[in-house]
């Protein structure tokens, strides 16, 4: 049964995302939009790319047309704004997941891609979980840029453990 543990990985997601902005949050201006090399430059150019790409898979997942062409593109130049989209996917992508059936997961979806464009088919499964997992990459590197600016001290913990030990999901 793959469905738990993408509800799980879900629910972990927003998590991670809550502890991040609210970290993200008590940077100064200056350190939050510095470019420090990231790939994506600053962290407002990482969390940027994070919800462009979210919603990429989440349209490639349902059908829908694709939102963005570029993967560097900022959504929102305001933190506020940025803030509220980020909930407001990560509930989509939670109600997404939850109303999956079981059988669903060994479906097929096709889409092509952004940077080269070709045309791709897979599994459900293997892409959700490419899905979270690039989110959690990119937290990774938000995540080395909040120390950057605020020190060891300024960014929270995203272990995968600890969401599961203070939820209790995912520990049987």
């Amino acid at each position: 049964m793959m469905k738990p543990h993408f509800v799980m990985l879900a629910d972990y997601n927003r998590w991670a995302n809550e502890r991040l902005y609210e970290a993200a949050d008590k940077m100064s201006e200056a350190d939050y939009r510095r470019d420090l090399g990231a790939f994506f430059g600053s962290l407002h150019g990482t969390l940027n790319h994070i919800l462009v790409a979210d919603r990429i898979w989440m349209a490639r997942f349902t059908g829908s047309a694709v939102p963005a062409s570029k993967l560097d593109a900022i959504l929102y130049d305001q933190r506020p704004a940025l803030a509220a989209a980020r909930r407001e996917e990560d509930e989509r992508i939670i109600a997404y997941v939850e109303a999956l059936d079981e059988s669903e997961f060994d479906g097929i979806i096709s889409y092509r891609t952004i940077s080269n464009p070709v045309a791709v088919r897979q599994p459900l499964a293997p892409a959700l979980a490419h899905f979270f997992n690039h989110q959690t990459h990119h937290r990774g590197q938000a995540h080395a840029l909040i120390t950057m600016g605020g020190g060891r001290d300024a960014a929270p913990s995203l272990d995968l453990i600890l969401f599961q030990r203070e939820t209790g999901i995912g520990l049987g």
